[in-house]
């Protein structure tokens, strides 16, 4: 049994770093935690964005990669906003590179689903969450 609460690191390829950090930290507002270049053979560019108070990251790995990003309809990494979706902020995220897609009558009725760089995709849930 776990005994604390675990951090979770979310881990996925990128094409472009450059991108990625403009849609996730630039226009989303996450931080950029760590940052660090491949400096050997089977390292990685790595770029890992959060909030500090949070008990999560994304990892995004980038340079010479060992796979593709290869994302699905149901790859979804859904921020829960317990309000509405601000639309100057969907208009961020496509500014950066994001695009506004559907995710299915759930989804685009409980918010606003768009897909990274890569094709990822990020649901604004206008829903609360909580696991208690």
């Amino acid at each position: 049994m776990i005994n604390t609460v675990p951090h979770l690191r979310i881990a996925r390829p990128s094409r472009d770093l450059a991108a990625a950090e403009r849609f996730w930290v630039g226009a989303l507002g996450l931080d950029v935690l760590w940052r660090s270049t491949a400096d050997g053979p089977g390292e990685h560019d790595l770029l890992m964005v959060g909030w500090p108070a949070a008990h999560w990251h994304l990892e995004l790995v980038g340079g010479p990669l060992a796979a593709e990003p290869t994302p699905t309809d149901e790859d979804l990494l859904v921020l829960y906003l317990d309000g509405p979706v601000d639309p100057d902020l969907v208009g961020e995220l496509e500014r950066a590179g994001g695009t506004r897609v559907s995710a299915g009558p759930y989804w685009d009725r409980w918010g606003v689903t768009v897909a990274d760089p890569d094709g990822y995709r990020l649901v604004l849930s206008t829903r609360e969450w909580s696991n208690s």
